[in-house]
């Protein structure tokens, strides 16, 4: 499946690699647009909708093997050989699955606050929730489907994450396939040894990145390197976006070097 995609030239000349940069669940190609403004001075931005989200087809299956091709086939349509990856949450579980199918196409590999595991749990069935009772209220605006979802939500930060997929009062995501295959979304199927490096960006306060999925990571990561975020929980690029971006420079400059 050919993404749909916001392509940017970079500012300045540059033998750098482009940087495709692949969003979380219930995110759009805008999420990681504070990461874009930045790393497109020196280098080629792609930025993607993932497949049942934004602008992108839709599909009954969302597994993460589905998506990595999904993004060979993008890199395929914009006739980009290689690619350095950064992906948030589900999109860094996507460019790891990337290594299993496609790893002569990767430059470089950065996940934001995301392990190669099965996590196991059931983290966002309250926003399920909120987004079903937008649906259901018939909310035709941004502000209706607020007043919904805060009775739902107690955090104003995810109510206007979300909105941002509310539309013309449709939601720019496949509620009901989401749902269905949300055990793919949290789960994994390990990948093989990928031996190059890679960054790992966990937050300090998040659950996503912790001590006991060391030994997985690093089974199927061995060359990984972890810069952990002291202060921020999961949305690490939305609280501390210079930590971030110093944390990828000096990652992409090791590359270079």
């Amino acid at each position: 499946m050919k993404l749909n995609t916001r392509a940017q030239s970079a500012q300045q000349s540059h033998n750098n690699s482009p940087i495709v940069l692949v969003h979380g669940l219930f995110g759009s190609l805008d999420n990681l647009g504070i990461l874009a403004r930045d790393l497109v001075s020196d280098h080629d931005i792609l930025q993607v909708d993932m497949r049942n989200h934004g602008l992108s087809a839709r599909s009954d299956e969302m597994n993460y093997p589905a998506m990595a091709q999904d993004l060979v086939d993008t890199l395929d349509a914009h006739s980009l050989e290689r690619a350095t990856f950064i992906g948030h949450s589900m999109g860094g579980k996507a460019v790891m699955a990337l290594t299993a199918i496609a790893p002569e196409r990767i430059d470089g590999l950065v996940a934001i606050d995301i392990a190669p595991v099965d996590y196991a749990v059931r983290r966002h069935d309250e926003i399920f929730a909120a987004i079903n009772a937008v649906t259901d209220a018939g909310a035709t605006t941004r502000q209706q489907a607020a007043t919904v979802m805060r009775t739902v939500i107690d955090e104003e930060g995810v109510i206007q994450f979300l909105l941002k997929s509310f539309v013309d009062g449709q939601w720019r995501f496949n509620v009901s396939v989401l749902w269905e295959q949300y055990p793919h979304i949290v789960g994994w199927e390990e990948v093989p040894v990928w031996d190059h490096t890679a960054l790992f960006i966990p937050g300090g306060n998040s659950p996503y990145v912790t001590e006991q999925y060391r030994q997985p990571l690093l089974k199927q990561f061995p060359q990984a390197k972890a810069h952990v975020i002291a202060g921020a929980g999961h949305w690490v690029h939305a609280e501390k976006p210079e930590a971030v971006l110093r944390a990828i420079r000096r990652y992409l400059a090791e590359k270079t070097n």
